[in-house]
């Protein structure tokens, strides 16, 4: 099993440009797993459940950087500041006040990315596209956040369709690059995975949240 994690992450590195980020995902998988991929040169890990990632990180120290990717609850921001390097999933003004009064408790300063519901679907997290810039500004004005850029899941559809959700999200990263605000580092575009990343990358992505690619389905 754990040389088939490798035999994927040394393929996807060679398909992958080097210009984008591959971050393994490893809800619900083993300590033995993580380490594989680790191993293979994965130096990204991103964490869905901070018990979970805890528990990983305890028994994997100096493995990479951690990010947050799933749906951050408030009353968990203060253990997810404290073991993540970076949360991709910020979807709101509340919550980006609650990490920048956590991470100031920390003496931290944290990188986010601000999540997108590019479809806008009422099932899903994220801010509504219109709503990006504001957001945007209101984490620049406060001093323990960086924002670093987006993250969006895209919609549920055929990956030809899918193209244009991407596409769109590509725009909003670039008008959020151009204003330039102050504080902000807008150096990632985080969209795509395991069945999606080829359409992710070629409208400009660079970072991929891989999964099954790298560890294969789930027992």
């Amino acid at each position: 099993m754990y040389q088939q994690i490798r035999d994927n992450v040394l393929r996807l590195r060679t398909e992958i440009p080097s210009g984008v980020s591959i971050l393994a995902a490893v809800k619900g998988r083993t300590v033995g797993e993580i380490a594989a991929a680790a191993d293979a040169g994965i130096t990204i890990l991103g964490g869905n459940y901070i018990q979970e990632t805890e528990a990983a990180r305890s028994l994997l120290p100096s493995r990479g950087e951690w990010h947050f990717i799933g749906h951050l609850q408030l009353n968990k921001v203060k253990k997810a500041v404290e073991l993540f390097d970076l949360i991709q999933t910020v979807d709101s003004a509340a919550l980006a006040e609650s990490i920048n009064r956590h991470a100031g408790g920390f003496n931290k300063v944290i990188p986010l990315l601000i999540e997108v519901n590019i479809g806008r679907e009422p099932q899903k997290n994220g801010v509504l596209p219109e709503n990006v810039i504001a957001l945007a500004r209101l984490i620049s004005g406060l001093p323990n956040l960086r924002l670093s850029g987006l993250m969006t899941m895209g919609p549920n559809i055929p990956q030809p369709e899918l193209r244009t959700f991407f596409a769109a999200t590509r725009a909003i990263y670039e008008d959020l690059k151009a204003l330039c605000l102050p504080g902000a580092d807008i150096r990632f575009l985080s969209m795509g995975m395991s069945d999606s990343y080829r359409v992710a990358i070629g409208e400009g992505a660079n970072m991929v949240r891989l999964g099954t690619a790298i560890f294969g389905p789930r027992p």
